[in-house]
């Protein structure tokens, strides 16, 4: 049985974007009219057989009916404001140096997530995906505090032991999309945020694939968020032009992909990331 992806590509930024969505001539991403598409990319996977073609919008409708229900189904997802909506309030806040900033916990154990809830902590994340500890998931059930979907393969002491994929971003876009629907089937809360791990079980090629065409994810209807800061990947592009704290490559991995609508970054300078997405936010509104 053959299996559909749809990534949306080919995009527009700032003011010419807006005047093409009002012209009907591409599709805001996530509802952020600052961002919008008129191509998808099509991939396919039929056991182990990977195929990948880039379409107009306009060309949808020549689909065979099965598939263009699909990527239409897709699509009405990429395009939603609902995405925007679930982490606006993160964003927002994290703009802040107040109380109202979001507290993320970084834990793989169910006591602290509990002792870190009731300090009215905002985000968990497991990067065991809530594995680790089997009393995770559900002594959280009950809260509405936004989970982190993590993407690692084998565990911390083994995930760079020579990691395989038969594909990693459809690998992982399956991860996510089976995690999903299990936490829906047992009435968790749709607070979740998307991480496909980037250095957690992935060699070099791994994750500038996952960079690359990470707009593939938004199709699942979550927000998605990466942690590139000061990674190995970094050092294994640059050679001798690595720094101590990456911040060249932090932030060139975080403009790239904040120019296909991800929404969260993990980073440590914070300053100097924010600084670089202000200005160029500003030359896109040009």
């Amino acid at each position: 049985m053959t299996k559909y992806y749809t990534r949306a590509c080919n995009f527009y930024y700032g003011i010419f974007s807006k005047q093409l969505i009002k012209k009907k001539l591409s599709l805001p991403l996530c509802g952020n009219l600052n961002i919008s598409f008129d191509k998808i990319e099509i991939l396919s996977r039929d056991n182990k057989k990977i195929s990948s073609k880039v379409i107009d919008l306009k060309k949808i409708k020549f689909l065979p009916i099965t598939i263009k229900k699909k990527i239409l189904s897709d699509i009405k997802i990429i395009t939603a404001k609902e995405e925007w909506k679930r982490v606006k309030e993160v964003i927002k806040n994290f703009k802040k140096k107040y109380p109202k900033i979001k507290l993320s916990i970084d834990t793989r154990k169910s006591k602290i997530m509990l002792d870190a809830i009731r300090f009215k902590a905002d985000i968990i994340n497991d990067v065991s995906c809530f594995t680790f500890d089997k009393k995770s998931l559900i002594n959280i059930r009950g809260s509405n505090v936004w989970k982190v979907i993590h993407h690692m393969q084998g565990t911390p002491q083994t995930m760079q032991k020579n990691p395989k994929y038969n594909h990693v971003l459809l690998d992982i876009y399956d991860f996510f999309e089976t995690k999903i629907k299990k936490l829906k089937k047992n009435k968790y809360s749709n607070n979740l945020i998307l991480d496909p791990g980037i250095g957690f079980g992935k060699n070099l090629k791994h994750n500038l694939m996952l960079l690359n065409k990470i707009s593939l994810f938004h199709s699942l209807g979550f927000p998605v968020l990466i942690g590139p800061s000061r990674k190995k990947f970094i050092n294994q592009i640059a050679k001798n032009f690595d720094t101590n704290e990456r911040i060249g490559g932090t932030l060139s991995s975080v403009l790239y992909t904040l120019s296909q609508g991800i929404q969260i970054f993990r980073v440590h300078n914070v300053e100097e990331v924010k600084q670089g997405i202000l200005v160029f936010k500003k030359l896109l509104n040009q």
